[in-house]
């Protein structure tokens, strides 16, 4: 594959840009094994693998994707849109070549698994890959996602209850529950969702009297968020990190 051709695919710009960072010398390639040394190419045509290639454009590393999936620590105060209405966007957290990603569809670059709202923080998962998206949002794959819930009043035992055995909210007459929900003190609980309905966490709290003061997700499937991954960083997902996300989908099991 041309040495263009792979700057274009990972999101660097048209071919004719990528063509151009090439010939002014600020594309090194830095091959596949982690000890080798960096070569400046000059040559845009040049034919490289691109399975498990390293390069460098413009002092900054990058590996080949040939799908990308990422781990982003959202931050209150962001929306999960490409046009936020009034906080800043999350894609503004991303680097251009994950938001300039080439894809089959409309929209370029990498999209959000679901979305938090703009106060709610933690995991966020991003790819350009629609049948991943569909399969770890899709209500009928059952992922199991963990919030990390602060409410506002004390605790019952009976508000818990109904978390597991289900509440009716106001636009569904299905009832919906929680897989899994544990105390952890007095106002603080984990609470396991399998579905992703709008504001779900906090209608739910609502509706057994009451309110979220603090939302955070901690875990989706059987991946949890790192701890040295600071609000507003991101990561790639490796192929153990895949792995583990289809470990934790119940219905897989």
């Amino acid at each position: 594959m041309q040495l263009q051709d792979i700057l274009y695919s990972q999101g660097f710009g048209s071919r004719r840009v990528c063509a151009g960072l090439v010939q002014h010398g600020l594309v090194e390639v830095l091959g596949h094994e982690p000890d080798t040394p960096a070569q400046q190419c000059l040559d845009a045509a040049a034919e490289f693998e691109p399975k498990g290639l390293r390069f460098c454009v413009q002092g900054v590393k990058w590996p080949y994707k040939e799908k990308a999936y990422v781990m982003l620590h959202k931050p209150a105060g962001t929306e999960c849109s490409q046009k936020p209405s009034t906080y800043p966007s999350i894609y503004t957290l991303l680097p251009a070549p994950l938001r300039q990603r080439p894809t089959k569809s409309a929209v370029q670059g990498v999209q959000a698994v679901g979305r938090l709202d703009q106060d709610t923080t933690g995991m966020l998962l991003l790819s350009d890959d629609g049948q991943f998206i569909h399969r770890m949002s899709s209500p009928k794959k059952h992922v199991p996602k963990v919030y990390e819930v602060v409410v506002k009043h004390d605790l019952t035992s009976d508000q818990v209850g109904r978390l597991l055995s289900g509440v009716v909210l106001d636009d569904d007459p299905k009832p919906v529950k929680a897989s899994a929900c544990q105390q952890i003190d007095t106002r603080c609980l984990h609470l396991t969702l399998t579905e992703g309905k709008y504001h779900q966490v906090k209608r739910m709290l609502a509706a057994v009297g009451n309110r979220v003061e603090e939302l955070h997700r901690s875990r989706i499937g059987g991946l949890s968020l790192p701890a040295d991954l600071a609000p507003g960083q991101w990561c790639w997902l490796e192929e153990a990190d895949l792995v583990a996300l289809q470990a934790g989908n119940l219905s897989a099991v």
